[in-house]
């Protein structure tokens, strides 16, 4: 089973709707995928407990219950506040990690040091865990993404892709879904932009 942490400290950057998507795309192309909420709000698991049972399951797991055989995918939505020897814990258990991040200012200062922390983790320094960054809520051509490209071409983060600031996320959410559970004439525009991102998290 291949694990993708979702990580970002700063609150409201963003993790549960790109972990919740990216579980809901994994389950569209038929894999089982497990997703497991460490956060305290536990958004994941509401999201979880509103989705429809006749949709492509995502199966609930936590530290009481061990993975299915069959299963194929791990999705991590990791907690606020996540540092030192359980972030140590977590990336060590995962193939990749997500870190998303919404181009202010106030974001990327939060989020740089972060970064800086992700890079020393032994795992990703044998390049055992890759790590990557998504652009959220952003159009990639505004003054605030490139400043974002900058940063990272600093930090040597590969920018993995962007998701738009878009109510599709929200209303999918509220009803349990993610955008790939919607009528394809919905989120084709907005599927595109998942493609790289994809591509990154199955790539060997």
């Amino acid at each position: 089973m291949r694990s993708v942490l979702v990580a970002n400290p700063k609150g409201g950057s963003g993790k549960t709707t790109l972990a919740t998507n990216l579980a809901g795309y994994l389950a569209s192309a038929r894999e089982v995928v497990c997703l497991w909420d460490l956060d305290r709000q536990h958004s994941a698991l509401e999201w979880l407990r509103l989705r429809p049972g006749h949709l492509p399951p995502v199966l609930r797991l936590d530290e009481r219950d061990s993975a299915p055989r069959k299963a194929e995918w791990l999705v991590l939505d990791s907690p606020a506040g996540l540092h030192g020897k359980r972030l140590t814990e977590l990336v060590k258990q995962a193939s990749k990690v997500l870190v998303p991040i919404q181009p202010s200012v106030f974001d990327i200062a939060a989020t740089r040091a972060f970064l800086a922390e992700l890079a020393e983790e032994k795992a990703v320094r044998k390049q055992r865990t890759f790590v990557g960054v998504i652009g959220m809520r952003v159009d990639p051509r505004t003054r605030a993404a490139t400043q974002l490209i900058t940063t990272l071409r600093e930090q040597n983060m590969p920018l993995v892709g962007w998701l738009h600031d878009t109510q599709l996320y929200a209303n999918a959410a509220f009803m349990g879904l993610s955008i790939f559970d919607l009528p394809p004439s919905q989120f084709e525009r907005e599927a595109q932009f998942w493609q790289p991102i994809v591509d990154w998290v199955r790539e060997e």
